[in-house]
């Protein structure tokens, strides 16, 4: 009986037509009008944005023109070095003494350059072929260095000349001395191989070191000079309060050119 009486009671009382229908409360509205506001901003972003990228790749401090390994032109014993790391050589320069069975023949730079490296010492026996000296191609001291770097694969492709390019060097701890500044000069055409690189550096194991992933592209990359201790401009005011050398290791990463985030879901 209660449920009957319930029942007539709701027929009873109309369809209350009259009362005004409520589709979202108001807090629904203020996150639905947030939620387009959101949409719209990233809609935006996406065809008139930009994303900035990096690009990084394993290089070396060096000379513009490179090394050349020196190698022995005969076989024989080394009786006396005649040269010492460091010191610039003009072509022709002896180098080393060695005793071979025609007598004591000298060791000349075949070019101009500054000894980097010294592989042959007094007393050693050296055939004809085998490594004695590096030498960098310079004509003078005060040469300004610079960054090559090895790129793999097609980033090369990505690179533009006049970018800006922060460089972690090795002798110089970041967290101490920030980063070397430098900007892209010339970017390679082909792919070098691992004896165009040895060629270059006059070193077959760092040529190793660069090849391991496959031919990869040079990227040249000018110092930017200041007044500091190193000579270059560094992301810190001073930098490390010494010079850099040639040979040392870095770490170069390439600003890339900006994209618009559309580019990405563009085929």
């Amino acid at each position: 009986m209660q449920f009957r009486r319930k029942a007539l009671s709701k027929l009873n009382a109309g369809d209350e037509l009259d009362l005004p229908v409520r589709f979202a409360r108001p807090q629904g509205k203020f996150a639905l009008g947030v939620s387009v506001l959101v949409m719209a901003v990233l809609g935006v972003w996406v065809f008139t944005g930009s994303v900035s990228t990096k690009l990084s790749a394993p290089g070396i401090l060096t000379r513009a023109q490179g090394s050349y390994l020196l190698q022995s032109p005969f076989s024989g014993q080394v009786t006396a070095v005649l040269a010492q790391e460091g010191r610039l050589l003009p072509p022709g320069a002896p180098l080393l003494q060695v005793a071979t069975e025609q007598g004591e023949r000298t060791v000349r730079a075949v070019a101009g350059g500054r000894v980097t490296s010294l592989v042959a010492k007094t007393g050693a026996v050296v055939a004809t072929g085998a490594d004695l000296a590096v030498l960098e191609r310079v004509k003078s001291a005060d040469e300004p260095l610079v960054a090559v770097l090895y790129v793999s694969g097609a980033g090369g492709a990505d690179i533009r000349v006049g970018a800006l390019v922060d460089l972690d060097v090795q002798s110089a701890p970041r967290q101490r001395f920030g980063v070397l500044r430098g900007r892209v000069k010339d970017v390679g055409r082909a792919p070098q191989t691992q004896a165009q690189i040895a060629g270059f550096l006059g070193d077959a194991r760092l040529a190793a070191q660069f090849a391991r992933q496959g031919s990869p592209i040079a990227v040249l990359v000018q110092l930017e000079g200041s007044a500091t201790a190193s000579g270059y401009r560094w992301s810190t005011a001073g930098g490390p309060p010494y010079p850099l050398d040639s040979t040392t290791p870095v770490t170069g990463a390439v600003h890339l050119p900006a994209q618009r985030p559309v580019d990405w879901l563009l085929p």
